[in-house]
């Protein structure tokens, strides 16, 4: 059993909101820049086959996230005067910054193999040392509170920083390391800034991360415990806590939506400077504006997904939030290649813009939703088993998506091959048919996975009633442990009851 914290708060300081947010800023800037950057940089700069790397990416996200559940369920068990996830929280910045400055360092004289292996080991390394501040930091996050709505809003901090770390980290790059330049008009290929541009932001991550650590670390004593009898972490107990996970039908339906929707992300992710570079024509300068429209989306949805969820549920926000994903960012490149919009269509920037802004506000409240419903979902847990797994919870479903952006990065790669986009391209000499192949699969065909996913979050069945039914059962559950009573395992939670029709 877990011991309840002694006075875990309903409404939190905006301190902790904040300090707990801030921690997404940096394990943004280290995952969105390989996600984003690394592809483009050993393709296009050192001039290796994008295929290749895109494999080595995609093999360095299956490894990861093989471990993301070994670190969630230890840090479940973990028993220490600093708390279940601090430990981890305060071991991981020196690592992941160091490693961050590895991937955009490569030694000199290598060839492309070797450049493909560096690149691989360099970014699984990363992964692997990030997993130790990741799930347990998203597993803080979970249990800072047990209300409904404002699980919500430490999840929109979370939501927002996410977007202030991946589109600072941008504009920083586009506007300082990558400007145009006679020599490269497209700046980002040119290969003298990015060593610089990776110390600066392994500084960053490394500040960031200790500071969300830090100044979360008064909120220690109001996290729950692992009780005095909880056994030790060991593969027994690993694989028995992953199949307490599996069988709520909830978090099963939540996690292959998030599979889905993480293919799609990927392979969004690696063509995205593609698309904006060769298909659109722009240059560093212009892509950088791209931030104006993800802070207008994250901002929306950072100040409206926890009212949101309070009118209609988190089921109906994380279906429509993934269906509006899927065809905001599918539609203006459906118009590109139906000859509507063009390199020349007047103020083709500020409209591509303001449809990102769409995209972005619907993905940003589909993850807060996501992120939220995990932390009811460790309630239904909690009630059922005996035993909080906030961190089981939040590494299986990165798992899944970190598989599945693996798959989606691999086929980003191959997307390139098949579409003969070729090495070290230069704007305006890339064969007409290629760039129309190339928006094709980063338009409707990714979309597809984006449909598939909101199909599964229409599964999930928690609402806001069954989840008082489960706060209301854990409270009467704990004064009759304290009591002495001994309360057997309920076996089916308030959500799955609610959902069975009557006899």
């Amino acid at each position: 059993m877990t011991h309840p914290a002694p006075a875990t708060a309903d409404r939190l300081p905006l301190k902790t909101k904040f300090a707990f947010g801030i921690g997404s800023a940096a394990e943004v800037i280290a995952l969105y820049a390989v996600s984003s950057f690394a592809l483009l940089y050993y393709n296009q700069v050192l001039g290796v086959p994008a295929h290749w790397i895109g494999i080595a990416i995609s093999l360095s996200l299956v490894l990861d996230g093989l471990t993301e559940p070994v670190v969630g369920a230890w840090s479940d068990r973990t028993k220490s005067k600093l708390g279940r996830r601090h430990p981890w929280m305060y071991a991981a910045p020196i690592p992941i910054a160091l490693t961050f400055y590895a991937i955009f360092n490569p030694p000199e004289g290598l060839d492309q193999m070797a450049l493909t292996i560096w690149c691989g080991v360099a970014v699984s390394l990363l992964r692997q040392v990030m997993t130790f501040f990741h799930t347990p930091h998203l597993a803080l996050g979970a249990e800072l509170s047990p209300n409904y709505i404002e699980r919500s809003k430490v999840m929109a901090y979370n939501s927002f920083f996410t977007w202030a770390g991946g589109a600072g980290m941008t504009w920083i790059a586009l506007s300082y390391f990558f400007p145009a330049t006679p020599e490269y008009p497209r700046g980002l290929l040119n290969p003298e800034p990015w060593p610089t541009f990776a110390l600066t932001m392994a500084i960053i991550i490394l500040t960031v991360l200790f500071a969300s650590a830090w100044f979360t670390r008064d909120r220690i004593p109001f996290l729950p415990k692992p009780a005095d009898d909880v056994k030790n972490f060991s593969p027994t107990e690993f694989f028995a806590d992953v199949w307490k996970a599996l069988r709520n039908i909830n978090y099963v339906w939540l996690l292959i939506g998030y599979f889905f929707l993480s293919m799609m992300i990927g392979l969004k992710e690696g063509l995205r400077l593609y698309t904006g570079t060769f298909y659109w024509g722009f240059n560093s300068e212009d892509l950088r504006w791209y931030v104006i429209g993800s802070f207008a989306g994250y901002a929306a949805a950072f100040a409206f997904a926890a009212r949101m969820h309070g009118r209609f549920d988190k089921r109906a926000t994380l279906v429509w939030g993934a269906v509006a994903y899927a065809l905001t960012t599918a539609f203006p490149l459906l118009l590109g290649q139906l000859g509507i919009l063009t390199q020349e269509t007047p103020n083709l920037l500020w409209m591509l813009i303001a449809w990102s802004a769409l995209s972005y506000g619907s993905l940003s409240v589909l993850q807060i939703g996501a992120m939220s419903a995990l932390a009811d979902i460790a309630d239904e847990n909690e009630l059922r088993f005996g035993v909080r797994q906030e961190g089981i919870l939040y590494s299986t479903r990165a798992l899944a998506a970190k598989i599945d952006q693996a798959i989606g990065s691999a086929l980003a790669g191959f997307v390139l091959l098949i579409i003969a986009f070729p090495q070290k391209a230069q704007p305006g000499a890339v064969a007409d048919d290629v760039l129309f192949n190339l928006a094709l699969w980063d338009g409707v065909l990714a979309a597809v996975p984006g449909l598939v996913a909101a199909y599964c979050y229409g599964r999930y069945r928690i609402t806001k009633g069954s989840y008082e039914a489960t706060r209301a059962a854990l409270v009467a559950r704990r004064g009759q442990v304290q009591g002495g009573q001994d309360i057997p395992p309920v076996k089916d939670p308030p959500s799955v009851v609610a959902a069975t029709p009557a006899e």
